[in-house]
């Protein structure tokens, strides 16, 4: 466990293994604690990295710089700091969503690309249909000023309970979950984790809208859940409108948290991918 600092904050980050560099990014409500069970097993043969984004675990939680650009800003530093030019990056959720701004931003930086139960944030915003919304509706809740740390931050543990269970398929062990209750129930956590989702529109939706059109190089590899919010989606169609060389899979009987439920499953696909 170290931290460094980076594009203005301190970044707490994890590193296990030697090797080419691998780098593992969580999404939200959860931090690099997510990634335990691929840890071991990625460390054979990278270097593995596992950071908190900005805003969450124990990184700094700033007033500002939320938007996928700084965070991708964050990343690349990070990258360099570790003494690395180029990294593969695996990204779950608000973390795939940094991971493909940081390809967009930094393509040199990253040689292969997985993405995990996500299609572009452009592409969400687009397809905001009614039955999608009843998926995601806490996109919506979420970008609201101030309500959500009203009302969420009257029981935060209730509440990330309450989405974790609802976006899991097979369950999370408790521990598991307290870890990251315990997470947010540090100072800012809250607030941080919302502003994440209240950088997606507009300043996220801008800059997504300004680079339309401009398509990564990059292999890229794309797993969601079968029980999971893209489960009416076909993912790899809505990814061949973003990059040039896309493949991938669904993971059965699997919600949200591919990387917690069904870890099996993703190191098969992994393997694959990055042989």
């Amino acid at each position: 466990m170290a931290i460094v600092t980076v594009n203005g904050i301190r970044m707490y980050y994890r590193s296990s293994g030697s090797g080419p560099l691998l780098v593992l990014l969580h999404g939200w409500p959860q931090t690099g604690h997510c990634w335990r069970h691929l840890v071991g097993p990625l460390s054979r043969a990278y270097t593995v990295v596992v950071p908190d984004l900005r805003g969450y675990g124990r990184s700094d939680m700033p007033r500002d710089g939320h938007d996928k650009r700084t965070k991708a800003e964050d990343l690349h530093q990070l990258i360099g700091r570790l003494g690395h030019e180029k990294a593969t990056v695996i990204g779950h959720d608000r973390g795939a969503r940094v991971a493909h701004r940081w390809a967009l931003d930094h393509p040199g930086d990253i040689e292969r690309l997985v993405v995990m139960d996500i299609i572009p944030t452009r592409e969400m915003w687009r397809r905001m249909d009614a039955d999608l919304a009843r998926g995601t509706w806490h996109w919506l809740f979420h970008l609201q000023p101030d309500l959500p740390e009203l009302l969420a931050g009257a029981n935060p543990a209730a509440y990330l309970r309450f989405l974790i269970d609802d976006w899991s398929y097979a369950p999370l062990p408790e521990e598991d979950i307290a870890e990251y209750v315990r997470a947010f129930e540090r100072p800012g956590a809250l607030r941080a984790g919302f502003d994440d989702y209240r950088a997606a529109f507009p300043v996220d939706a801008a800059h997504d809208d300004a680079d339309h059109g401009r398509k990564l190089a990059m292999p890229l590899l794309a797993l969601w859940g079968e029980h999971s919010f893209l489960q009416t989606i076909d993912a790899v169609e809505v990814w061949r409108d973003y990059a040039e060389d896309v493949t991938g899979a669904m993971i059965e009987d699997c919600g949200h948290f591919l990387a917690e439920e069904r870890p099996e499953a993703v190191l098969e696909h992994l393997g694959a991918f990055l042989a």
